[in-house]
This record gives C-alpha cells, structure tokens and sequence, in this order.
C-alpha cells in the first residue's frame, strides 16, 4: 500500500491574505477617521459626529474582521451626510 503524503499547507497564504485583509480596512479606517476629523465646527455639534467616533472607534475595536466593513459602511454613510448638512448652513 503507497504512503500518501499530506498536501502541502497554505498556511503561510492564507495568513498573508488576511494580513491584507487587516490593512485595508485599517487603511479605510484611518481614511474616514481624517475625513471626520476635517469637518467644521457646526458638524462637531451635530450628534452624528460623536456615534460616527464611537462607531469608527470603539465598535470597529470590538468587532470581528468580517463586521468591519459593514461598520465603515455605516461611519462613511454618518460622515457623508454630515458633510452635506454643513455645506447646507
């Protein structure tokens, strides 16, 4: 009876892709952080300044890898629309 020989492992691969993974969205993050941190006066008052924060801060902490994206998601949509209310008044 042959000897089978175990595939070789991709180990290396795999955690070269999720090292990737991992500073795309720290890159993504830091990208949104700097956009928020560039608002005006009146955007730091509104209450979507600070859950946007606490969304880009606290809760991308605790979350897996696999909820991140959806959190930035959320952060830009914040920041998108407070850009929009400062650029109104």
């Amino acid at each position: 009876m042959p000897t089978r020989q175990a595939p070789p492992s991709n180990k290396s691969a795999a955690r070269a892709g999720f090292r990737e993974r991992y500073d795309d969205i720290e890159a993504r993050r830091a990208a949104l952080v700097a956009r928020l941190a560039s608002l005006g006066e009146a955007a730091r008052r509104h209450p979507a300044y600070k859950r946007s924060l606490t969304l880009l801060n606290a809760t991308f902490r605790r979350s897996k890898l696999t909820q991140r994206l959806a959190i930035l998601q959320a952060a830009a949509w914040l920041i998108d629309i407070l850009e929009k209310l400062t650029s109104i008044t």
